[in-house]
């Protein structure tokens, strides 16, 4: 078969030409970017960047007024025995607030002398102080404040004492984190060279792919670098970006380095098995590429600054690896010729000799039991899928979505997380007030006094908000602060309420009533809901976006309408089961003990956007593989049956071990302390194990037969311009009078 002419193939054979320019060129690349990323910098997200909505404006009004608040702390203090008055309790107080001032690293410190800072049973109290400096990187610097609490609760048996606040709360989720993140980058990589050592049976075949993915996510960091500077990232992004490159990187390389050898196995020359690897499987690599990107592309519609540097991390890591692939791996692979197979592993070494001279390059039978019965009884196997994916799917009608806070983000015996709720059941309100900025033209005005000492009144009389009402007036900016703190637990239905009480009635009838006044409310709740409400709003366009574009993709690949249109559809059963699968263990806790948590009520609200937007990318890598080698088969004289079985048959081993490094590495994100990354690791491996199975193994087949010749019907404006598809068969396949005979 002689190797077709598109983009892929062009790079290929360029490649393969100037071996030592494609190679170098890609080693100077790589080294060129991360070391310009590295003498920039990396640009992370500031804490007025994740807001929206009210909250957002809120903040963004203090950070341009130079009014950055700092990071607020509390030292939670409870003795069983003692009360606040007690000589022994008065005492640790008294040692603590010597502690916290001898680092040097606190202001403001406000002690338990009035009743707001003692508990209502008067056995535990609070001391309030803000740490110095920038509240953005508080949390790298309270470590000696945390050590010297630490190191007077040891002196003083008789009382307990613990932290929670910005800073110590920001701090346990970047432990966490880094410790989680570090360790899934090393269980990775390990596990995505075992299973490529099994699919190839030869090291330096399966440390090829991996070099390959961690060079282009060295790059991608680099340059991710260069452009948080116009779109500041979050600071977990490269660990993320780490993880997505391993999968797509390794998967892209496994998809262009099987074709190839399969084609040898059939007797292709060196060359000419390069050359028809290169516009086949380059081809699709390209356009899986694309489709991840677009859908990524999505993200920005979302109004959130989070989500967009995901997406350019994303995309950045994507186009790398696209570009690695189809340039310095056939140009590696021309160097190498069959020393790629050196380094054999006797036992899988063997067992893949046997497949070559049985004539398969498949994991996958030629005579297996599952096709023969797909292509049997089709629409019995296509009920049955869609029913499994549809109950899977169910729990999701019921999803509750919520901004997970650090109590909920972090396991439940966290230091953290423990003082948090002990404080929030005996200072209701106290972990997290909410926060009434108000921009003034003149904030010391008479009416503005009148104004706050009115509303203060009104938000006690309401029964919605504690009676610690705290104003701070900064006059030179003509803002003003009033701290409120809510009633409930700070995130529960009463708090909510109280939240729209102060947002809908207090604060307009009160200080918002100043003419040229603003009035907004921030906090963390008032975070939450705004964040919320934007994610639901960016919803509908989110994904008609990613629909649309996909399907325009999908209809100018294969120029066929109707393979566009069951693409988007079999892609959406996928994520639906994904959203069920999430919903039943993380809200409901079915089976949450299998991966170390427990049903929180909710899941984490930028996942389900999140999830849609990387399935729907990454799951068009199996089907434009998949799909590609059924259309050419197709496309060379094969009835439909037979171009769908010659498809399912020489994919399935390609695509079921790509599917498993990708379940693999997103399995490892289960395996995170972090809540919010365990349904991340939980969603995406169940939605691409089942996508790289069942949905390619059993509905696509069955749909594609079911629908038979209309698999093929398009418009005279695309078939006067289809190129030719972008896989083909390797054995011959059924000539046009075979087609013709069978009526198809």
């Amino acid at each position: 078969m002689a190797a077709k002419r598109n983009l892929a193939a062009a790079l290929g054979r360029w490649s393969a030409e100037h071996r030592k320019t494609a190679v170098f060129g890609w080693l100077v690349l790589v080294v060129l970017v991360m070391t310009l990323g590295s003498s920039a910098g990396q640009v992370n997200l500031t804490e007025a960047d994740y807001g929206t909505g009210d909250s957002g404006r809120a903040e963004r009004i203090l950070q341009d007024a130079g009014l950055t608040e700092p990071a607020g702390e509390l030292i939670y203090i409870r003795s069983d025995e003692l009360t606040t008055d007690s000589p022994g309790f008065t005492k640790a107080v008294a040692d603590t607030t010597d502690a916290l001032e001898a680092t040097g690293l606190v202001t403001r410190v406000r002690t338990p002398d009035t009743t707001q800072l003692v508990s209502a049973d008067k056995h535990a109290a609070l001391i309030q102080y803000d740490v110095k400096g920038d509240p953005d990187t508080a949390a790298d610097r309270v470590q000696p404040v945390i050590d010297a609490v630490e190191k007077t609760d040891a002196a003083h048996q008789d009382v307990t004492l613990g932290q929670y606040g910005a800073a110590t709360g920001l701090k346990a989720i970047n432990d966490s984190l880094g410790e989680d993140f570090v360790r899934a980058e090393y269980t990775a990589l390990p596990v995505s060279l075992g299973i490529l050592l099994a699919v190839f049976g030869a090291l330096v075949a399966a440390l090829l792919p991996i070099a390959l993915a961690v060079t282009a996510c060295v790059g991608a960091m680099g340059l991710l670098a260069l452009t948080s500077h116009v779109v500041p990232v979050d600071g977990m992004t490269n660990s993320m970006m780490f993880l997505m490159g391993l999968a797509v990187g390794v998967d892209y390389c496994l998809f262009y380095l099987r074709r190839q050898r399969e084609e040898r196995e059939a007797g292709r020359d060196h060359a000419t098995a390069l050359q028809i690897a290169a516009a086949t499987s380059g081809h699709s690599v390209l356009i899986s590429g694309l489709t991840v990107c677009v859908a990524m592309a999505g993200m920005f519609l979302s109004g959130l600054t989070v989500f967009e540097g995901f997406a350019i991390a994303t995309i950045e890591v994507v186009v790398i690896a696209v570009l690695g692939s189809m340039t310095v791996l056939p140009a590696l692979m021309a160097m190498l010729g069959d020393r790629i197979g050196a380094g054999r592993i006797p036992f899988l070494g063997r067992r893949r000799a046997r497949r070559a001279a049985a004539g398969s390059g498949s994991v996958a039978p030629r005579n297996s039991v599952l096709l023969r019965g797909v292509l049997a009884r089709p629409a019995v196997f296509a009920v049955l899928a869609v029913a499994f994916l549809l109950a899977l799917a169910a729990p999701a009608l019921g999803m509750k979505t919520e901004k997970l806070g650090t109590d909920k983000l972090l396991p439940k015996d966290n230091p953290t997380v423990v003082v948090s709720q002990q404080i929030e059941k005996d200072f209701p309100g106290s972990p997290a007030p909410a926060s009434v900025i108000v921009k003034a033209t003149d904030i010391d005005s008479a009416e503005m006094t009148r104004a706050i000492a009115d509303f203060r009144a009104r938000a006690v009389a309401s029964g919605q908000t504690g009676k610690a009402i705290d104003v701070t007036v900064h006059a030179k900016e003509n803002i003003a602060e009033l701290s409120v703190p809510l009633a409930g637990n700070g995130s529960d239905a009463t708090s909510r309420k109280a939240l729209t009480t102060l947002r809908e009635t207090l604060v307009p009838d009160t200080v918002g009533k100043v003419a040229g006044t603003t009035a907004l409310v921030r906090g963390d709740l008032a975070f939450s809901v705004d964040y919320n409400d934007q994610l639901k709003k960016s919803i509908v366009p989110v994904f008609a976006f990613v629909l649309g574009v996909t399907f325009l993709l999908m209809l100018f690949s294969f120029r066929s309408p109707v393979i566009a249109l069951t693409s988007i559809l079999l892609n959406l059963l996928s994520v639906g089961a994904a959203y069920g699968v999430m919903t039943a263990v993380f809200q409901h806790g079915w089976g949450a003990s299998l991966v170390g948590t427990e049903g929180i009520g909710a899941v984490e609200s930028w996942m389900p956007l999140f999830v849609f937007v990387v399935l729907f990318g990454l799951s068009m890598d199996y089907h434009v593989f998949v799909v590609s080698r059924i259309r050419e088969a197709y496309d060379r004289g094969a009835t439909t049956r037979d171009a769908i079985a010659h498809g399912i048959r020489s994919t399935a081993g390609v695509v079921t071990s790509a599917g498993l490094i990708m379940v693999a590495v997103f399995a490892v994100f289960g395996t995170l302390e972090m809540q919010d990354f365990k349904q991340l690791g939980v969603g995406l491996a169940v939605a691409v194990l089942l996508d790289a199975t069942l949905v390619r193994a059993v509905l696509l087949p069955s749909v594609m037969l079911l629908l038979g010749d209309a698999n093929w019907a398009a418009p005279s404006f695309l078939r006067k311009s289809r190129p030719a598809a972008p896989d083909g068969p390797t054995p011959a396949a059924p000539t046009a009078p075979a087609r013709a005979a069978a009526g198809r």
